[in-house]
């Protein structure tokens, strides 16, 4: 007798009671996805509280679940979160139903989450289907990071964007699906301050503090009907190039170059990595973006050929090596490159692509501190040490890493390690402009005229960094470093 003829799934025991918004519907709300101008609605929504919290940010929220608010009638929504509910449901038939029904419901986008396979499941699990029953008597169906889009579009015939580890968005629009995964390979810049305040600027500051924003934003002028105070701005200087002459006047000239060319690598990278599945027509496109490749590289065909080249060669030996070896960003070892996330957008345009061949397929990997770009081997690693900024050396906590030769994942967790590995020299991870730079720097030179970083190979764990303060006498509070009494 097999084993689903006498076990009673107990499906409702596997929602989870949340002190916080689950992880899918807290990216959608970082992405902008779930706003104040969209309807939610939560398909399988449990103990309710994702509905709550987000009825409490002020938004239009509801949800139905079959055990607990079976009473709630499944509503249309602009997104429709289908949060864990797939890896929960034995029956394959009943679990492609409840993913064709959320889609169904859905105006906009549909969140689709599910456990992800990245350490295999304990053997003391019994297998039950295509999944395990677990000890509590819930089903789990634990799937592979590419076998979940797959899974996503065949069932609905889409091409679901992946966020983060078991996190996906699929779009009923292709303009906004592709100006969503464009919008990710845009790097962060900061408009450019004010350096001299002309009468001209400041009299009419206010009125051109939206073009300003523009520019940061796209790297470009607007075209007419991408700026709310259009009317307003063209009335008093007749054209948008006039009007930010007043503000080139008024500040840095190259540091607007510098962003508009930031803009342009950006493109770059969004449409090398567009190279991987089938790449959108030049109406698929959101209008942004197709503005935004006009100004920028005069034609579609021509930013595709720029881009492809790009891509085309990491394929070739020694590329990628070259490329971290010449990085002015980032620690450099014998074996790999490693750069904080936040530095991403700064590095080599062929870098950012080969780390957006990792990300393409994972998402956003949230939480983690480093990226690890290997020399030796086609791998990505992303490194958590979640008290990068408080602890002078940070333990590391887990790592993700990606072959991207086989997209196999490998997870590892270092968090009850008693010996875990730690960060010294943290500055050369970061840019200078990191607000913190200038501390991690003071206490990296402190270490070296004390000879504490002499001997590499003894201080890279919390024991061994321990055992070289005691010798030397001192400890580390904050990033100060202080003599200890008595030694």
């Amino acid at each position: 007798m097999s084993l689903e003829s006498y076990v009673e799934i107990e499906r409702h025991r596997a929602a989870i009671v949340r002190t916080d918004l689950s992880r899918p519907v807290r990216l959608a709300i970082e992405w902008a996805i779930i706003n104040k101008d969209t309807t939610f609605f939560d398909y399988g929504c449990g103990h309710g509280g994702d509905v709550q919290r987000v009825a409490n940010l002020g938004y239009s929220s509801a949800g139905w679940d079959p055990y607990y608010y079976p009473d709630i009638p499944p509503i249309p929504a602009d997104v429709v979160n289908l949060g864990f509910v797939l890896n929960v449901i034995e029956d394959p038939e009943e679990r492609r139903h409840a993913l064709c029904k959320a889609w169904e419901l859905t105006r906009k986008v549909l969140i689709v989450a599910a456990q992800v396979l990245i350490n295999a499941p304990s053997k003391a699990q019994l297998a039950y289907g295509d999944g395990i029953v677990t000890r509590r008597n819930t089903f789990q169906k634990y799937y592979e990071q590419e076998e979940l889009k797959k899974y996503i579009d065949e069932a609905l015939n889409v091409d679901a964007v992946p966020v983060a580890l078991g996190v996906y968005f699929v779009f009923r629009d292709e303009a906004e699906k592709e100006g969503f995964k464009a919008i990710r390979f845009f790097s962060r810049t900061s408009t450019p301050r004010v350096r001299i305040p002309t009468k001209r600027f400041e009299d009419y500051k206010e009125k051109l503090e939206p073009l300003m924003d523009f520019f940061t934003k796209r790297g470009r002028l607007p075209v007419k009907g991408e700026l709310d105070n259009e009317q307003e701005l063209l009335g008093e200087f007749g054209n948008f190039r006039r009007a930010f002459a007043v503000v080139l006047q008024a500040t840095d000239e190259a540091e607007w170059d510098a962003i508009a060319y930031r803009r342009s690598l950006d493109i770059q990278v969004y449409l090398a990595l567009t190279h991987f599945e089938q790449r959108p027509a030049w109406h698929k496109l959101s209008p942004e973006m197709r503005h935004d490749i006009k100004a920028f590289f005069g034609s579609y065909e021509e930013a595709c050929e720029v881009a492809d080249a790009k891509l085309f060669s990491l394929g070739k030996p020694r590329v990628v090596q070259t490329a971290c070896e010449k990085s002015k960003i980032g620690k450099h070892t014998r074996s790999a490159l490693y750069v904080h996330v936040c530095a991403l957008g700064e590095l080599d345009p062929l870098l950012r692509i080969y780390e957006g061949c990792a990300s393409r397929t994972i998402g956003r990997v949230d939480g983690a501190t480093l990226i690890k770009f290997c020399t030796d081997e086609p791998r990505i690693s992303y490194l958590f040490y979640p008290e990068f900024d408080t602890d002078p050396h940070p333990a590391l906590k887990a790592s993700i890493t990606i072959d991207l030769k086989t997209l196999y994942i490998t997870h590892r967790d270092y968090e009850q390690r008693a010996n875990p590995p730690i960060l010294h020299r943290k500055e050369t991870f970061v840019t200078t402009n990191y607000p913190l730079y200038e501390e991690f720097a003071q206490l990296t030179q402190q270490e070296q005229e004390l000879g504490l970083l002499k001997h590499k190979s003894d201080i890279g764990t919390r024991e061994g960094w321990a055992k070289c303060l005691a010798e030397h006498g001192v400890e580390i509070t904050g990033h100060q470093i202080y003599q200890v009494k008595d030694v």
